[in-house]
């Protein structure tokens, strides 16, 4: 391969040609498959710093929902005004709506060498070895519809894949629904848990009659409803939500090497969301005093 792609393209063949290597005496036929992985796992490890900034990002867009929903509120008939306080306050916390899209952004390019690799009969102008190796006799460069019927080998290797790929993007969701914008403070009308106690639903009505005079104007105006704000909150989130499907779909008609690439980096960032979580968890913990 030539051109402005053909550098990295060749760098990656030789570190992941080294890592097969290397892993041999250890894996075996699969030393290849284990390089992708490490090759992986390197790539994500590399981009943490990043990773970390965009869950800190989702976790204050999720706390900075209420004042978002009150900022609509006051402004809801300056649609500008609006739009200025709404980026002065994103601009105060150093966050902002696609904080979460960095690790994808800064995965692609690794992504892409990944995939034109194994879609290379040759690199640098001589034969890519990689694609001899395979994982349980399917190439890497194969891709799925191109095996030998359904009931295969090759099949069985690619749904195993895919399946895996999806119940790990359907934890994903999972987690990221947890995080998401409108979890963080129940609305008007539900019941929270405080201290271990329930507590009682508030009515919408008497949350209205609560607010001062002028703070958010009528409670019928348009911004005011709590169930407009939860719609908001929901589908505020529901990107974040289905977006790691998308990952099953590409994986679909990608190598099988970019398939395998695809499978660590969501169970990666799979970890990485529950580690984040559970600090976050202990440290909210840590902060409320202790209760006899």
């Amino acid at each position: 391969m030539s051109g402005f792609l053909g550098v990295p393209v060749g760098a990656a063949y030789h570190l992941v040609s080294a890592l097969t290597s290397l892993l041999t005496p250890v894996a075996g036929g699969l030393a290849a498959v284990a390089a992708i992985v490490v090759f992986t796992a390197t790539v994500r490890l590399l981009l943490s710093p990043l990773s970390l900034r965009a869950l800190r990002g989702q976790a204050a867009m999720a706390r900075l929902m209420p004042q978002v929903q009150a900022l609509r509120t006051r402004y809801a008939r300056q649609p500008e005004r609006f739009s200025r306080e709404l980026s002065a306050l994103y601009k105060r916390e150093g966050t902002g709506p696609f904080a979460g899209f960095l690790p994808l952004l800064a995965q692609w390019p690794f992504l892409s060498v990944m995939y034109l690799l194994f879609r290379s009969a040759t690199v640098n102008g001589t034969p890519n070895h990689l694609l001899s190796d395979g994982l349980f006799g399917v190439p890497l460069g194969a891709h799925w519809l191109s095996g030998a019927g359904l009931l295969s080998a090759h099949d069985a290797v690619f749904v195993a894949i895919l399946a895996i790929i999806a119940a790990l993007c359907w934890l994903s969701a999972r987690l990221a629904k947890r995080s998401a914008p409108g979890a963080a403070a129940p609305a008007a009308g539900t019941s929270a848990v405080r201290g271990g106690n329930r507590v009682p639903a508030i009515p919408a009505s008497a949350a209205n009659r609560a607010k001062p005079r002028g703070a958010g104007g009528p409670p019928a105006r348009r911004g005011g409803d709590p169930a407009a704000a939860l719609a908001d909150s929901q589908a505020a989130g529901m990107l974040a939500r289905v977006l790691p499907y998308v990952t099953v779909a590409f994986a679909a008609f990608a190598p099988l090497a970019a398939a395998i690439y695809l499978l660590t980096t969501v169970a990666w960032t799979l970890a990485e969301r529950r580690l984040f979580l559970r600090r976050a968890a202990r440290a909210a913990s840590a902060q409320v005093p202790a209760t006899r």
